[in-house]
């Protein structure tokens, strides 16, 4: 058990908490190496959020395959973890694995004859809902980066989101510098064209 291995947090906690929430990230990595099971939750629960956010950015906000992609690259994590060495920050290493789960599924799909719907995809943009007028622009934005071509709106989760660099991009989706940098602008001007009409 996670506790045997680390103390619990003084009694200046809050009443009901989880003691494995207030343990020390790198403590619950370590934990979680050895494979301790409660340590790797408490990693889940703080991190899924944020893996799960790029995921879906990366896949055009498909929300069944987003959230197998999330499970799956949480698994990869679990499978990796014993050799982790602490060279990097966790947040960081997980979210690269994320990030790379999304894009070798991005890849694999590539190669599959596929229809993007995007004509589907452009009729929900700029639908009203309940929530204000913020919230409608934020949806509108993320739907309008959802029908975005994969490979432009890849480049554009990770330079205009994830902040990513042109070099790091090209790396890791198989393309030269300047075709990154071309993916970007024509996916900003796809956005502008597409919220503009809207």
């Amino acid at each position: 058990m996670l506790t045997a291995v680390i103390e619990r947090p003084p009694e200046t906690s809050q009443a009901g908490a989880s003691p494995v929430a207030d343990i020390d990230e790198s403590a619950l990595v370590a934990a979680a190496a050895r494979g301790e099971v409660a340590a790797f939750e408490a990693l889940y629960r703080r991190h899924v959020g944020r893996v799960h956010g790029v995921i879906v950015r990366l896949v055009g906000g498909h929300g069944a395959r987003a959230e197998d992609l999330t499970q799956e690259a949480f698994v990869r994590a679990w499978q990796a973890l014993p050799a982790f060495r602490f060279e990097a920050a966790f947040s960081t290493w997980l979210h690269r694995l994320a990030v790379n789960t999304a894009l070798m599924e991005l890849r694999s799909r590539r190669s599959r004859p596929q229809d993007d719907g995007d004509d589907e995809a452009l009729e929900t943009i700029g639908s009203a809902d309940s929530a204000g007028h913020a919230t409608a622009l934020l949806l509108d934005l993320e739907r309008a980066v959802a029908t975005l071509p994969p490979r432009a709106r890849a480049v554009l989760v990770l330079y205009d989101i994830e902040g990513w660099k042109h070099e790091e991009i090209a790396t890791e989706l198989g393309m030269a510098i300047g075709s990154s940098k071309a993916q970007l602008h024509r996916a900003r001007g796809l956005l502008r064209a597409r919220l503009g009409e809207h």
